[in-house]
């Protein structure tokens, strides 16, 4: 992975046909998708039980690009291995899910992989100073995680902004999950998030066998993330 700050969508399969994951992530990557974005919820830390280290084994074959895979679990050092093991390229856990985040951020990097940090919308930044030299990625919950579909909460914007300014020339992503749209694609992105997560956004009115849709949605948001910068 080059890094780079241009606008990449990351389209969240919890928005996808289940039936059809690998048909899914073939489709959306035809379409433009730039990273591949799995949420893996325990029903603990977060109140919905989605996919573990086995599911993304079997998708991973059917994807070329980068599969961003976004534990919303607690506690979560214990399955790092694995869900490197099952081929995730970034692995992201939450500054809330433990008490030890520097030994989390440790542990993905131990595994070679890409480290992610992300922060409920409650949480503050200053935690984040003393970490920075170990992440690769801070993705800002825009919802409170756990379910797609929800709307967007503005005051992240803010920290958005804060964070940008705290990460300078590091080459760290800024990733925004939750309630991305064409509407608050702007907004986030001329903040200084570069990485857009999007379900239903992308999803919504296309289908494996008609995924034409998924491609005008991708581009949608791009282009106006892109023309707010």
């Amino acid at each position: 992975m080059t890094f780079s700050r241009a606008i990449k969508i990351a389209p969240s399969i919890l928005s996808a046909d289940f039936a059809n994951f690998g048909a899914e992530c073939r489709a959306i990557e035809d379409q433009g998708a730039d990273w591949v974005h799995v949420d893996v919820m325990d029903g603990h830390f977060v109140p919905n039980l989605t996919f573990g280290p086995a599911m993304c084994a079997a998708i991973r074959p059917h994807i070329r690009g980068v599969m961003d895979v976004h534990l919303m679990i607690a506690p979560v050092d214990a399955y790092i291995e694995a869900y490197a093991a099952a081929g995730a390229d970034i692995i992201t856990a939450h500054l809330e899910a433990g008490p030890h985040i520097h030994r989390t951020l440790q542990a993905i990097r131990h595994t070679g992989k890409k480290a992610g940090l992300a922060l409920n919308p409650g949480t503050g930044i200053d935690a984040v100073a003393h970490v920075l030299d170990m992440v690769d990625l801070i993705c800002v919950m825009t919802v409170n995680p756990g379910f797609g579909g929800q709307k967007f909460i503005h005051s992240q914007v803010d920290k958005v902004r804060s964070l940008r300014a705290m990460i300078g020339d590091r080459p760290i992503h800024i990733e925004i999950d939750g309630g991305v749209t064409v509407e608050t694609a702007p907004l986030v992105a001329a903040a200084g998030a570069d990485v857009l997560v999007a379900g239903s956004a992308v999803f919504k009115g296309g289908s494996v066998g008609d995924p034409a849709p998924y491609g005008a949605n991708i581009a949608a948001i791009r282009k106006a993330a892109e023309a707010a910068i």
